[in-house]
Order: C-alpha cells, then structure tokens, then sequence
C-alpha cells in the first residue's frame, strides 16, 4: 500500500513553482518565484527550464518574467469544461442540510426559468411542492432573485415576460414590481451576496438562495435553503446566511470563480 502511494519527491518540489505563479497570478522574476516557492534561484532554474520544454511555463524574453505556458492554459481549460457545477455541488447541499438542518434545494437555468435539479430535504416538514423538475418564478421566490440579480437584464425580463399566466410556474405571485422597487430588491441582493424570501410567495415558509459562480463570472447555479419561518432564521447575517454562503463559495471556488 505504502509503496503504490510513493510519489516521485523532485515532481512535488518543482511543483511548488507552478503553485508559487498560479498564486501569484502575474509574471515574476526569478528570484521572487524562487523564494516563494521556498528555494534558492539557482535549484529553481533547472526546474523552469524542464517546464518551460513541455509548455508548463514560459519566460518573456525582453523582461525575463516567467509566466504559465500554453499547455498549462490547455490543460487549466481543459479542467474547467470537464467540471460539473451540479455533481460538485450535491455533496455540498448534503453537508449543508446538515449543518442547518433545513431543505437545500438546487436550481440551473432552463428554459422556462430557474428549475429544481436536486434536493435534500430535512427531517421538519415543510409543506411546500417542490421536486426535481420545478420551475420556481424568476421574480417571487429567492431562487429566481438570485438568478435576476446575477443574469443579464435582458434575459431577466424575457424570463418575466413568459411567467404571465404563471402556468406550472412554483411561487408564482400575478405580483408585478415596479422598476424602481426591483432595481431596488436586486441591489440589496448583489450588496448582500444572497437572496430571501421571507414568509412568501409560500406563508409560514422563509428561503434564502446563494449563487454559485463559474471560472468566467457567470452564476450558473443557484443553492437555497428553505424552512420553517418559526426555525429558520432569515436574517442577512444570520447562521444561515453564512454557511449557505460560505457553501457557494466552496462551490464557486471548485469551478475556478475568483472574486
């Protein structure tokens, strides 16, 4: 067993450059690259001399900086189209129910709006519809303003438009807001990093929903908790709040999202 997990010690070193420059996120010197990576420029540069022949790095020939290479970038992307922000994030809503001890449902876009892909219900009753396949409203209920806070504006609107008869639609209101007064709720939710909904568009039923984002900026899921108005505490900073938003992040992170 011991000797199916030895590794090969001079890979794991030269691999404390490659980390050195993704944290660093800009071009570095020789000597600055060295000492963050926590050895002296002249064992580094047998190392970047070895990653730069297979396209690991690269170094700008007029400012002598070393930067990530073309295969780096290749394999960097290569990752991201094989993460799936679902797969990653089901074992994240598990914990959180948890942790919580509410519901923690999980919603993409689809075409008729936020849908429902996966659920982890807890042991309070809740009595609230909502299974696999639910399209929930994109301007009534938390998950759909977290998706109205994030998406493009236009999109919002076509979305909202399609909800006029609220036909299979969850949470659907007949509610419509005014400009300023939506301007005014999605401001709240980006200021926040999180949206709510408290005791509507369901009563006696309190959610809050976090966006997960991709490498790109782009929400492409959102998680909501969803509980009992008498248990669940709604408040912006409340222990809710923060681990919902804390499992996003975790999320986010997973599929390369750096603030």
């Amino acid at each position: 067993m011991e000797k199916e997990r030895r590794g090969i010690q001079s890979v794991e070193v030269g691999g404390q450059l490659l980390i050195a420059l993704v944290d660093e996120g800009a071009p570095m010197l020789l000597r600055d690259l060295a000492q963050k990576a926590g050895m002296t420029s002249a064992k580094a540069h047998p190392y970047l001399v070895s990653f730069g022949n297979i396209g690991l790095i690269q170094q700008d020939p007029v400012s002598g900086r070393y930067e990530l290479g073309r295969f780096a970038l290749q394999m960097g992307l290569i990752s991201l189209q094989l993460l799936d922000p679902v797969k990653i994030a089901i074992p994240e809503a598990a914990e959180l129910s948890d942790r919580i001890g509410h519901t923690v449902a999980l919603a993409v876009l689809g075409s008729r709006g936020p849908t429902i892909v996966h659920l982890n219900e807890s042991r309070q009753a809740i009595h609230v519809r909502m299974r696999t396949g639910t399209v929930v409203s994109i301007g009534s209920t938390a998950t759909g303003r977290v998706f109205s806070a994030y998406l493009p504006p236009k999109l919002v609107e076509k979305l909202t438009a399609s909800e006029t008869d609220g036909d299979g639609i969850a949470g659907y209101t007949g509610k419509k807001l005014a400009k300023k007064e939506l301007e005014s709720l999605l401001a709240e939710v980006r200021r926040h990093g999180i949206a709510r909904a408290v005791g509507e568009p369901i009563a006696g039923i309190n959610a809050m929903s976090a966006p997960v984002f991709d490498h790109a900026g782009n929400i492409v899921l959102a998680m909501t908790a969803i509980g009992p108005m008498g248990t669940m505490d709604p408040g912006w900073n409340g222990d809710v709040a923060k681990a919902l938003k804390q499992s996003a992040w975790r999320v986010s992170e997973r599929l390369g999202y750096s603030a």
